[in-house]
């Protein structure tokens, strides 16, 4: 077959992980492609595209505006920035030099995580609270409220939350205590999604800011993600990211983002501009976003369980190993199918892992907790058809593990 992966000598992978970056994200459906394409044969104002892009995004979070980033990442970027210089030009200018700015991010120290190397990125200086006892086994106790008020100053600029269904403490109580000392709460809800219900979750508990990945449960493009939440907020983000190479008197911004008027002149180029979206991204990303706005989670979940059956079928012809379907609850009951390599077989699951994904065609699963035997297996990014392949490649896997 003569298609592009061919013709720069690649080969796909299938790919059982999920909508994970690093295997190229969602599966876009094709009126998405579509309509990156059409967008992509035209030229257009990128403000005013995400002045569009905003009306929309409101209109599925709830939060007052919305713009299009160049992934989740991105959006904790701009969204930090956006928290410490607010639209004042000459401290978006001086990034990431913070200081004697409010330049401090108050963070609970069990939602630490690899990402947030995004808000120091922007210059934010990272006030760990709390001890995550409960994640480390010593208590039963995570941060409390009190302390996150204990740890609010004069240099506090916002405060980073990390949205899970286990998260502690409460983002509503989080939000109180902030909004209390009139600080901004940041939510990283990066892989929230689904359920759908999510989208306005985070905003009806009171978040000012919240990211969400595009490449996702959303099935938009991989290099694109949302930041939702506070107008004003929003705008000194947008301004952080676009190309302002304008003389004030030709300057045109979404009107429903910036006031221009309240700004003395425009900004330069600011921290953002090495994040910026294409076009076609925007795009893409409002029509995915449509789709899964008006796509009930039972709907969705229906045509994932096909998939997933077709999947336990396939592995349970596989005699060393015991295949169930699952549902992962921390995403709307989204269907899995969970495979638990049998101890004393000769081999482990982390092997079995490594043989598929030394297959031909390469077969990606979830490993992250091969050492205690299980994989799983998402149907975010398969079809039906994949289930077949999938199960002859277990059955030699088990044969001859890597």
């Amino acid at each position: 077959m003569n298609d592009i992966l061919d013709r720069l000598g690649l080969t796909s992978v299938i790919n059982a992980t999920g909508t994970v970056t690093r295997l190229g994200a969602s599966r876009m459906a094709p009126e998405v492609v579509a309509a990156m394409a059409e967008a992509a044969d035209r030229s257009i104002d990128m403000a005013h595209l995400q002045g569009r892009a905003s009306d929309i995004i409101a209109g599925c979070t709830g939060a007052e505006a919305g713009i299009v980033t160049a992934g989740a990442a991105a959006g904790l970027l701009v969204g930090a920035a956006s928290c410490m210089t607010g639209l004042d030009p000459v401290k978006m200018a001086r990034l990431p030099d913070t200081e004697g700015m409010r330049n401090e991010f108050l963070v609970a120290r069990s939602h630490r995580n690899s990402y947030d190397h995004a808000v120091r990125a922007a210059g934010a200086r990272f006030i760990e609270v709390g001890l995550p006892d409960r994640r480390t086994g010593c208590g039963v106790r995570d941060t409390e409220v009190w302390e996150i008020e204990a740890a609010i100053s004069d240099r506090t600029a916002g405060i980073l939350y990390l949205a899970a269904a286990d998260a502690r403490p409460s983002l509503a109580a989080v939000v109180r205590a902030a909004h209390r000392a009139k600080v901004p709460v940041l939510v990283d809800a990066a892989a929230q999604l689904p359920p759908a219900a999510n989208l306005r979750r985070f905003i009806g508990e009171g978040a000012d800011l919240v990211v969400f990945s595009g490449g996702k449960g959303i099935g938009g493009p991989s290099a694109s993600g949302i930041l939702c939440g506070r107008r004003a907020l929003v705008g000194a983000a947008l301004l952080q990211q676009l190309d302002l190479d304008y003389l004030f008197e030709d300057w045109s911004p979404p009107s429903n983002l910036v006031d221009k008027q309240s700004l003395p002149g425009v900004p330069r180029h600011g921290i953002g501009r090495g994040c910026k979206v294409g076009k076609e991204q925007i795009v893409g990303l409002l029509v995915a976003l449509q789709r899964f706005a008006v796509e009930d989670d039972a709907a969705r979940n229906q045509r994932f369980a096909a998939i997933v059956d077709a999947l336990v079928a396939a592995v349970a012809r596989v005699p060393a190993l015991r295949v169930r379907a699952v549902a992962d609850l921390g995403h709307g009951g989204m269907p899995l199918a969970e495979v638990i390599v049998e101890p004393g077989r000769g081999f482990t699951a982390a092997q079995v892992a490594a043989t598929l994904r030394a297959s031909s065609p390469s077969i990606e699963v979830d490993a992250t907790e091969a050492d205690i035997g299980r994989l799983m297996l998402a149907p975010t990014c398969l079809s039906t058809e994949d289930a077949a392949l999938i199960g002859a490649a277990f059955a030699r896997a088990v044969a001859r593990p890597a």
